[in-house]
């Protein structure tokens, strides 16, 4: 069955096989958060995206190939409530921005913006994105083999970027990073990944982009 990005909380896992990297997606926790599982089809390793919520699903979902990272794309507690266990049964490294460190439950490992985070053989490269947390972050991966995709947290979803209180100074910096560092940059193929629900891709949301920064919001 072809890949749609439609899950639910409590319902199975929707994948996507790309050429070199295979993408795991799965609704955890009673905000339906989503997180990722990443695994490098050549060695195997695997890097988890958001541990946000029902640790043992998502143990289950890692396996015995085990976790080399958890990155966490921002700070909110509703995207690290399994991180602390998760951590603790696999081993794996925490990752988060530096900006939002402080609001983990566990010393992470600080990234910053350009740097690469590596799932085996594939690269996922920090895009940090300034204005639903000081720390947010998108991971950006440039298939080889097709369009890229990219992993935006709650910084963009389908129909606008994340929740910044109505504080006009918070939402001039998020749409203006989405806008500059993402739109501006990548094509419109590149599909996106969202901290919760559906998926979409940057030629679907392009043309409402002045509608967004007009509502201020």
């Amino acid at each position: 069955m072809a890949y749609t990005g439609d899950v639910t909380t409590g319902g199975a896992p929707d994948v996507r096989e790309l050429d070199a990297l295979t993408i795991t997606k799965v609704s955890v926790g009673p905000m339906d958060n989503n997180a990722y599982l990443l695994r490098c089809r050549a060695t195997g390793e695997q890097v988890l995206i958001d541990a946000a919520n029902e640790a043992p699903r998502l143990l289950e979902l890692v396996g015995e190939a085990g976790l080399t990272a958890v990155v966490t794309t921002h700070g909110h507690m509703d995207h690290w409530v399994a991180l602390e266990e998760v951590v603790a049964k696999t081993g794996a490294r925490p990752l988060v921005h530096a900006a939002d460190a402080d609001a983990l439950p566990i010393e992470s490992g600080a990234l910053a913006d350009g740097d690469t985070v590596r799932v085996g053989d594939c690269a996922l490269e920090v895009i940090h994105i300034v204005g639903h947390t000081p720390g947010s972050v998108c991971l950006l991966y440039r298939d080889p083999a097709g369009s890229p995709h990219l992993f935006t947290g709650d910084s963009l979803f389908p129909g606008g970027v994340g929740n910044t209180d109505r504080d006009p100074v918070r939402f001039a910096s998020l749409i203006g990073d989405v806008e500059h560092k993402l739109f501006e940059r990548l094509p419109d193929d590149t599909w996106f990944y969202p901290g919760h629900g559906r998926d979409s891709t940057l030629g679907a949301e392009r043309p409402a982009l002045p509608e967004w920064r007009a509502r201020g919001w």
